[in-house]
């Protein structure tokens, strides 16, 4: 068995070759996670173990907090920023539970976008092919999986952050209940709708951080048995302008999930998904509490560059009243009271994580408008999982060229039971 220290060094060494343009990592500690796998290598040799996260390798967002650094959050106004005294919360159990930390993993600027893309530190490329867009907001995380420069990346998900670039690069990714890994040291973008989560290679990986980031014992997950599951497929306005071989995979997996016994049927939430547009038209959530995290420089200016797509909107947010927020949030609470409703009668919800496989990185430079529509068709299905206060993941898809993702959909505080579901749907999709 190799060793964890042998695993790291291989891993290190591709960094190095990479170093001079590297986009992926933000930060390396190279010392830290040495003197972590020499630790954890003198463990398994004792026969001693702090659990199934113990010698794994982990990558973090660049949001989270590391004692003694500034945060960054991938924006330079952060770069210099009063040192953390103190590790996040998850940190902190991720080195109780033995990982070995690695490294910060690069993201769009203050998590507020969805290509991927990183004005100040570099667009981190796709790890099926550079080229092409990581999705985001947690770039490097997805492409660190994707790669295998890490073995579990932890990112943040305030609207499809985690999952949009674990289905863009072909790894799983999931985004537990709100309120269920504390935010504790992670830097904010919208309080009502972050979440943490994992991206990893499988759903087990995923369920063990979820499980140590949650604050739980870790426990093997046991795959139910297809047969009777319910599945809900949410055909309508979530279905449209999607690919044909995104459309054409999808269909394949339910039908295999179909041939496995379980039983699937139309279950539409347009009305659901119109009202909260509706609710959300002065500004959306995560635009209003964003522009309250950066209310400062926002009403002052600044002389630092900060990416236009980012600043857009949230100086458009900072100008909507109090009233129409709080209006929001109400409503907001009551379309995630009807669609807990609406779920009842089904195990999972499944669609198309994204409605296409990633487009190149230069179209989306060089065209407004297309990245405009890009953004909104790549947000369009996993936010729903944030606006409606429900859990989600994202599992690589079989059956198109560059990957895609399947989105399974469960109710409030049922992540458990989504990760047991979502373990025995891997299993079908990998066989043959």
């Amino acid at each position: 068995m190799q060793s964890v220290r042998d695993r790291l060094e291989i891993i290190l060494s591709r960094l190095a070759n990479r170093a001079g343009d590297e986009k992926v990592y933000t930060k390396l500690y190279a010392e830290a996670a040495l003197a972590a796998a020499d630790a954890s290598d003198a463990r398994r040799k004792a026969g001693v173990s702090l659990g199934p996260l113990d010698g794994r390798i982990v990558s973090i967002k660049d949001l989270f907090d590391v004692a003694g650094e500034p945060t960054r959050a991938g924006s330079l106004i952060r770069a210099s920023a009063t040192p953390t005294t103190q590790d996040a919360a998850i940190v902190r159990r991720l080195r109780q539970a033995g990982a070995v930390i690695l490294g910060k993993t690069n993201m769009t600027e203050f998590a507020f976008t969805a290509v991927g893309d990183n004005l100040h530190y570099g667009t981190p490329g796709n790890a099926v092919d550079a080229s092409l867009i990581p999705g985001g907001s947690s770039s490097g995380a997805g492409v660190a999986v994707g790669e295998g420069t890490s073995e579990i990346s932890i990112g943040s998900d305030t609207g499809g952050s985690v999952r949009i670039p674990a289905s863009l690069n072909g790894v799983v990714g999931f985004k537990p209940t709100s309120g269920r890994v504390p935010l504790t040291g992670a830097f904010p973008l919208s309080m009502t709708l972050d979440s943490i989560g994992p991206l990893a290679r499988s759903v087990a990986d995923c369920a063990i951080a979820d499980a140590i980031i949650a604050g739980e014992e870790p426990a093997a997950l046991q795959p139910v048995p297809l047969a009777g599951l319910r599945i809900g497929i949410a055909r309508g306005v979530l279905f449209g302008d999607t690919q044909a071989e995104v459309a054409a995979a999808f269909e394949g997996c339910i039908g295999r999930i179909g041939q496995a016994g379980a039983r699937a049927t139309d279950l539409s939430i347009d009305d659901l998904v119109a009202e909260m547009r509706l609710a959300t038209r002065r500004g959306t959530i995560a635009s209003m509490e964003g522009a309250e995290v950066h209310a400062d420089w926002l009403a002052s200016g600044t002389s630092v560059p900060v990416d236009p797509h980012v600043t857009g909107p949230l100086s458009r947010a900072l100008a909507v009243p109090a009233s129409a927020y709080i209006r929001t949030i109400r409503r907001r609470g009551e379309l995630a009271a009807a669609m807990a409703e609406r779920l009842a009668t089904v195990d999972v919800l499944a669609l198309p994580t994204v409605p296409m496989v990633a487009p190149s990185i230069a179209a989306m430079a060089g065209d407004e408008e297309l990245r405009d529509r890009t953004e909104g068709l790549l947000l369009r299905n996993t936010q729903a999982a944030n606006q409606f206060d429900l859990c989600a993941i994202s599992l690589p898809m079989p059956g198109t060229k560059l990957p895609g993702g399947l989105m399974l959909v469960a109710r409030n505080g049922h992540d458990r039971h989504l990760l047991e579901i979502s373990a025995a749907v891997e299993r079908l999709l990998g066989e043959g």
